[in-house]
């Protein structure tokens, strides 16, 4: 059964509240690396020691991703159960409400508990958003709103940054931007009250007369090979960016914090801006190189530059920021080739599902806490070594397989 397509502005209507359940979602990863200081120093009092704020912002972080890997699964499977419209705006109130309630945390427990909450939402929006997106709009324009969505997940990081530069966040000023981030809560009510849903996924549920299946069809013969290469390809760059590149930014704070306190929202706002340029160019240079060799290079690069943040230079060095943009461009390349690529090998069934699981499963082995205090929380070192784990990219894409799912039917 050929689905009826929307209509030319409903499909508009479906993009922008998925950019900017994205944008919106693309705030909670960024927001612990720029507040987790000022957090730490206000909630632990006396007992604030620079070891210490490292040792959280690394269990923020596990918190987080735990939620997220979690969240991309449960609610990736909501998404092909309920509807994509319904499973993203329930994403959006997750990771909205929760934020807003670090507003009043007194402990650095409370707030762990409410990352970890935050993240679930934030899991869940990327497979259900990009599944929706993906079957709402042909096949011709994907590579671009692909692009476009990519680009808003980095943009919200971008526009937290340049919050922070005009409203400094301090450890006598920082509750007001959890209680910002609980603002889109709006947003999650009306896509659950408004927006039309997907049309391949609605002509699905039609003609299947079975129940939705569950997590595990995945790993049967006719998918298994295909989500084993998709969460190996999908985990490279998220375990490459939590543990080696996400950590410029304590560093900046650290070497420069004392003398230069905006210093540290500069630095994410450099490496934002690259970001959202990349994230978006990512899914064209899917199409312009093919999947293999775009993946390929875009590998050896994140692989090089993020080597030359860490060794090459150093907060304060006139140098820092040109390669913090360069880095952050090249290596959120990758999240623009997901876009296109994950949705595309998923049949509708299982879409949302798979996309979920192979995109938040890297999530599970973000060990940024473990390699931060095993090498004595020296960031040069753990970035550098981190670094690594983009190269491994350059193997594993050999492995990619060439069929794509027909998103239409």
């Amino acid at each position: 059964m050929n689905p009826s397509p929307l209509s030319p502005l409903a499909r508009v209507a479906v993009l922008e509240a998925a950019c900017l359940g994205l944008l919106f979602d693309g705030i909670e990863p960024g927001l612990m690396p720029i507040a987790s200081w000022s957090v730490s120093k206000s909630l632990l009092g006396d007992g604030y020691t620079e070891a210490a704020a490292g040792d959280w912002l690394a269990r923020f972080t596990a918190a987080l991703m735990l939620g997220a890997a979690i969240g991309g699964i449960v609610l990736g499977n909501l998404g092909d159960r309920i509807g994509r419209t319904r499973a993203m705006g329930i994403s959006i109130l997750f990771y909205s409400v929760f934020a807003a309630l670090g507003t009043w945390v007194r402990t650095q427990e409370e707030m762990l508990i409410l990352r970890f909450l935050v993240g679930l939402g934030v899991g869940g929006m990327w497979p259900n958003g990009m599944a929706l997106v993906a079957e709402c709009w042909p096949a011709a324009s994907r590579p671009l709103v692909s692009g476009v969505m990519s680009a808003a997940l980095n943009a919200g990081i971008l526009l937290l940054s340049q919050l922070a530069r005009i409203w400094p966040i301090t450890p006598d000023s920082w509750r007001w931007i959890f209680l910002l981030a609980g603002i889109p809560a709006v947003l999650g009510v009306v896509v659950l009250a408004f927006l039309p849903e997907s049309p391949t996924w609605l002509a699905n549920r039609q003609t299947t007369k079975q129940p939705p299946p569950p997590v595990r069809e995945l790993f049967q013969p006719e998918l298994l090979r295909i989500i084993l290469v998709a969460i190996l390809l999908a985990s490279i760059p998220l375990v490459g960016a939590w543990s080696a590149s996400k950590w410029m930014i304590p560093w900046a704070d650290q070497v420069a914090g004392s003398t230069n306190a905006p210093y540290k929202a500069a630095t994410q706002g450099w490496w934002a801006l690259g970001a959202t340029i990349g994230s978006f160019t990512g899914a064209q240079l899917a199409g312009w190189l093919g999947r293999r060799l775009s993946y390929l290079l875009i590998s050896l690069g994140s692989t090089l530059l993020t080597l030359a943040m860490f060794q090459l230079t150093a907060p304060l060095e006139t140098s820092f920021h040109p390669i913090v943009f360069a880095q952050g461009f090249v290596a959120t390349l990758f999240f623009g080739w997901l876009a296109v690529f994950l949705p595309e090998l998923f049949p509708t069934r299982v879409r949302a599902t798979g996309s979920g699981l192979a995109f938040n499963s890297g999530r599970f082995v973000t060990a940024a806490g473990g390699v931060f205090a095993l090498l004595g929380g020296d960031y040069p070192r753990v970035g550098a070594i981190c670094s690594m784990v983009y190269g491994l990219g350059a193997i594993a894409i050999g492995f990619a397989p060439a069929r794509r799912q027909e998103l239409d039917s």
